[in-house]
């Protein structure tokens, strides 16, 4: 493997050239152009299905550039992490002093656990210097005029299921928008009894030089995926015509992965990132297109209550990375384990074997990622799971409903039931049911939905 200051020290500078646009009746196709100078250039690519077949990139059009330019300083930030170089140069697009400091923001944050998962000790400041040599576009701003219509980004899992329930509830027409469709995404829109016809499918095509110098021992990791989905559904929504991108990120992706740290496996869904990214797109893109996620006010204790309601989706959702290509729950990683706990006390417990095909809580290799997800361990899993505290509580109803109806304790549960965390935790083993976070960017309208549906007609105060 290689070290970070070897590798900062070999390649000093990151460059974001440019971007070409091949533009049909039918689709937008953008080409990244980075390059690490004396070691590799890298070509991304990016397809957006169009609405209209009137060119919309002719006569320059400086919103559209304003939001292909965004995507592609997300994009550049999974190419720049394979040496690091402490210089980066944007040639592509302007960049002034606020826009400098949001962007190093996004990455620093963004890259919190890829700096800790490799070792790396470096601050806010010194890990990049970011500039610019290009001029302002030229041409006009052309805001969207759109009236109504949401835009909701499907992963295949529980949480994108749930925002699709609920915008049912809504006057607004609603189209789904998957990147990179696979087994999940597709059945999920089948089984909101959504159409087809209007499910947007983005293809995201990463440079295979990348991957080559993964295999060589450049440095590799996670990096903020869902600041590219901000970007990218938001220029599939201008191109359709859409006026709302619907998220489904809850306000347990708040909690940082490394207690006591700013380090979060999911900071691009995080409520500061969603609301840094508004500001943004109010500011330096001005769109008219407003981003917001429909599940911020909930935990993903309430999404899961939600979700058990709505049966369609049991034999379709999926949430598991690592079993993501075969469209399965592959029952042996943290992120399985975490969906079987937080489901555990809205559904049964055979129920939940025959969903995930296995016991997870009967598993004694689960243990560590047990004590991880319950906080007895302090670093949480990094992927994308709820609250420790809400974890606790879960288990505890689960345990309290598998006792009133004579079902003996799986080991895990029978295990925690001897800790002290649990006696300490079962009393509040009901805060989550009323949970309400106000920190959330909803439309009034779309408020109303969530309090019918989620807190019988009124918000806790």
């Amino acid at each position: 493997m290689k070290t970070y200051e070897a590798c900062r020290k070999a390649h000093p500078v990151f460059l974001y050239k440019n971007y070409t646009v091949l533009e049909t009746g039918t689709q937008l196709q953008v080409t990244y152009h980075f390059e690490i100078p004396g070691l590799s250039a890298f070509d991304p690519v990016w397809c957006f299905p169009k609405k209209d077949p009137a060119p919309v990139c002719t006569g320059g059009n400086r919103t559209l550039h304003a939001m292909l330019f965004g995507l592609g300083m997300v994009e550049l930030i999974s190419y720049w992490k394979i040496a690091c170089p402490p210089v980066v140069l944007v040639s592509a697009g302007a960049l002034n002093e606020e826009q400098v400091r949001w962007w190093k923001d996004l990455y620093y944050l963004g890259l919190g656990e890829f700096f800790y998962t490799n070792r790396i000790r470096t601050d806010a400041e010194s890990f990049m210097t970011l500039s610019s040599d290009a001029s302002d576009p030229e041409g006009e701003a052309r805001p969207s005029q759109a009236p109504d219509g949401c835009l909701i980004p499907i992963g295949g899992g529980k949480d994108s299921a749930c925002t699709i329930e609920l915008l049912k509830k809504s006057r607004h027409p609603l189209k789904t928008c998957i990147i990179n469709p696979r087994g999940a995404t597709l059945k999920t829109v089948e089984a909101a009894g959504l159409s087809m016809d209007d499910s947007i499918h983005l293809s995201r095509t990463l440079d295979p030089r990348m991957l080559s110098l993964n295999r060589e021992g450049y440095l590799n990791g996670h990096t903020p995926f869902s600041a590219l989905v901000a970007f990218s559904t938001l220029i599939t929504a201008y191109l359709h015509g859409l006026r709302y991108v619907a998220l489904s990120n809850e306000s347990s992706a708040n909690e940082s992965t490394v207690s006591g740290s700013m380090v979060n496996h999911q900071y691009s869904k995080s409520f500061k990132f969603e609301s840094d990214f508004h500001q943004y797109e109010k500011t330096f893109i001005g769109s008219g297109i407003h981003y917001f996620s429909m599940l911020r006010p909930l935990s993903e204790f309430q999404i899961a209550g939600y979700f058990s309601g709505k049966p369609a989706y049991h034999e379709v959702f999926r949430s598991c990375n690592a079993g993501s290509r075969q469209d399965l729950w592959c029952g042996h990683c943290p992120k399985c384990l975490f969906v079987f706990l937080i489901l555990s006390p809205f559904l049964s417990h055979s129920r939940l074997v025959e969903i995930f095909g296995a016991d997870l809580t009967d598993d004694p290799g689960m243990q560590a990622d047990f004590e991880k997800l319950t906080g007895i361990q302090e670093e949480k899993p990094f992927e994308c799971v709820g609250s420790r505290d809400e974890v606790n509580a879960a288990v505890c109803l689960a345990i309290e409903r598998m006792e009133a109806e004579g079902e003996p304790l799986p080991a895990l549960f029978s295990w925690y039931q001897k800790q002290p965390l649990y006696a300490s935790c079962f009393p509040g083993r009901h805060a989550y049911e009323r949970y309400y976070d106000p920190a959330h960017l909803l439309p009034e309208e779309f408020l109303h939905i969530l309090a019918d549906e989620c807190y019988g007609g009124k918000l806790p105060c």
